[in-house]
């Protein structure tokens, strides 16, 4: 509940029925919240920015097509938000229709765009003369083809049911095992305590493009034995070769060696965003190489200062 007793109200990409939603239904405590459709990623954090919201959950990455650019470039360059947790769904998707619709009458796919890529084998060898369509989401798609304005969508098979359609085909993918990335966000606050199996995701911003300026910043985390685990560079918008990067590593700011990483990327980028440190969804614990540990950098610090001191 938040502070004047309501159910806390999460804000995540509708309508009813997609993946976002069943992410958002596998966080802690999201069972007896308010849930809130909005029909973009933008319109999702906009909400949350603006107080319509306490929280909310969008797509970032995916196994087989990779780091969702509107996510990331929302995050990166709109009003500062803060993600505090993630979620890994497995995404498997179903051939919806209406009633009484073979494959051979098929003649329109709809689905998100992130969708028909991890499909597209499929499509081909099994709806080859169907012309694809894009939704906002899935569960759009899922509401044309109800509408009539579509024949199948590409869709959660738990997006039949709530649509009235019927589940053609189930299990289809290009790729099997294909996981994607919800992130839950919040407005500006104090990262979650750390729990030893933690990702830190920053945004940094070279501010005069000159030979060496990635390695720059990669030094700063290979010095301190951070692993890297996603990097991707985004245009700023200020003009052809102007980019940003956004980084995910293991570890958490309340790290030694994580908290010195950011004050060498704060001395060298023009200008760095801060974007979280929250636990891990895979739970996977990072290897803490020799001298990286927070004692070390403790026992070095004390060092520096005893000579400082002339004690040494």
């Amino acid at each position: 509940m938040t502070a004047d007793s309501r159910p806390e109200r999460y804000a995540y990409l509708g309508p009813r029925g997609t993946f976002t939603e069943a992410a958002l239904l596998s966080l802690p405590g999201a069972a007896g919240a308010e849930h809130v459709p909005y029909a973009t990623v933008p319109a999702v954090l906009d909400a949350l920015r603006r107080g319509e919201a306490d929280s909310a959950v969008v797509a970032l990455e995916n196994s087989v097509e990779g780091s969702v650019p509107t996510t990331l470039d929302e995050l990166a360059t709109g009003e500062p938000l803060r993600i505090v947790g993630e979620v890994n769904l497995p995404v498997s998707f179903a051939l919806l229709v209406r009633p009484g619709t073979a494959l051979g009458d098929i003649k329109t796919v709809a689905s998100h765009p992130i969708a028909q890529p991890q499909c597209r084998r499929w499509l081909a060898g099994n709806v080859p003369d169907a012309e694809w369509r894009a939704a906002t989401s899935n569960a759009e798609a899922a509401q044309h083809v109800a509408d009539g304005h579509y024949d199948a969508a590409l869709a959660g098979s738990f997006a039949a049911a709530r649509y009235g359609l019927t589940v053609l085909a189930e299990d289809i993918h290009d790729v099997a095992d294909a996981v994607t990335r919800f992130v839950a966000l919040r407005r500006p606050c104090a990262p979650p305590r750390p729990t030893g199996t933690d990702r830190t995701t920053v945004v940094a911003f070279i501010g005069e493009d000159h030979p060496g300026a990635l390695l720059e910043i990669l030094t700063e985390f290979s010095v301190r034995g951070i692993n890297l685990t996603l990097i991707q560079s985004r245009p700023t918008g200020a003009g052809l070769g102007s980019y940003l990067f956004w980084m995910d590593f293991e570890g958490h700011i309340a790290d030694a060696r994580v908290a010195e990483a950011l004050m060498g990327l704060r001395r060298v980028c023009s200008d760095v965003r801060f974007v979280g440190s929250y636990a891990r969804a895979d739970r996977i614990r990072p290897e803490i190489r020799r001298g990286t540990h927070d004692d070390d950098f403790t026992e070095a610090a004390a060092w520096v200062e005893s000579i400082r001191d002339g004690r040494l």
